[in-house]
């Protein structure tokens, strides 16, 4: 997360690292961690928001600067954009999404032998897990999922404040000959995922890594490209696409703000 007060499952030498700039070690769990509903999300809403910014005089009324935590997109809608939130994927659109996107990569696999999938937290995490029930369900298999957490891997850090909040990063094995598949919300920069990569090689070296994104709205600022895509749009520079899961947001649906009016 790019927001928060405090650090949140980190180790001291994590916490080191955030004070000084040296190089951060996060501590693997055997078990993933219950999610705190308190932490600021990635792309949902968030249940602590930092003060709204003052708007110069003379902004006209259709100028407005979103606030919330971090969000896959920009936090600014400039005129000529709607700012009433358009639902590209219901709840239903959701689970068939996410149950082809499940079938791509058994196939992109031929198979399950060695997948691991890893969410990046927070939504990726859970848009894992529904993957996982997918593929238990078709292949009467049980699919290993980890988790990270990407805050001290940013290439942002510096920017963020001293004391950023930071979740937990686990695996439930070795990455060597594992067929890792990173799975996350939205791409957009593909900065996050720059980070995802980095922080995978700290801890091992699989066999092959793969993209999984729920949705990729472009805007790439970075040469990565997702494996398997559950839907892409064309988002405008100033759009914003938030993902809901029920897990942590009571709702099941894909937002987009910033549509054109």
């Amino acid at each position: 997360s790019e927001e928060g007060e405090e650090l949140v499952g980190v180790s001291e030498v994590a916490a080191l690292h955030v004070a000084t700039g040296f190089k951060a070690f996060v501590v693997f769990l055997d078990q993933p961690p219950v999610a705190d509903p308190k932490r600021s999300t990635s792309r949902g809403t968030a249940s602590a928001q930092a003060p709204r910014p003052s708007l110069p005089s003379g902004t006209p009324p259709d100028f407005a600067v979103p606030v919330g935590s971090r969000k896959r997109g920009s936090h600014r809608i400039f005129p000529g954009m709607s700012q009433t939130p358009t639902v590209i994927l219901n709840g239903r659109a959701v689970a068939r999404t996410i149950s082809r996107m499940a079938d791509e990569i058994i196939e992109l696999n031929a198979g399950v032998e060695g997948l691991l999938l890893v969410g990046i937290q927070r939504r990726g995490v859970q848009i894992a897990e529904r993957i996982a029930d997918v593929i238990r369900e078709r292949e009467k298999a049980e699919i290993p999922r980890g988790a990270l957490d990407i805050t001290l891997y940013r290439d942002d850090l510096q920017t963020i404040g001293p004391r950023p909040v930071v979740g937990q990063t686990y695996r439930p094995t070795a990455l060597e000959g594992k067929v890792v598949v990173i799975v996350d919300d939205v791409l957009y920069t593909g900065r996050t995922i720059r980070a995802a990569l980095d922080e995978l090689a700290d801890f091992g070296r699989p066999e092959r890594i793969m993209l999984a994104v729920l949705i990729d709205r472009g805007g790439r600022e970075l040469p990565i490209h997702a494996d398997v895509v559950g839907k892409k749009l064309d988002v405008l520079p100033g759009g914003r696409v938030d993902v809901f899961v029920p897990a942590l947001d009571g709702r099941d649906e894909v937002v987009l703000l910033g549509a054109p009016s």
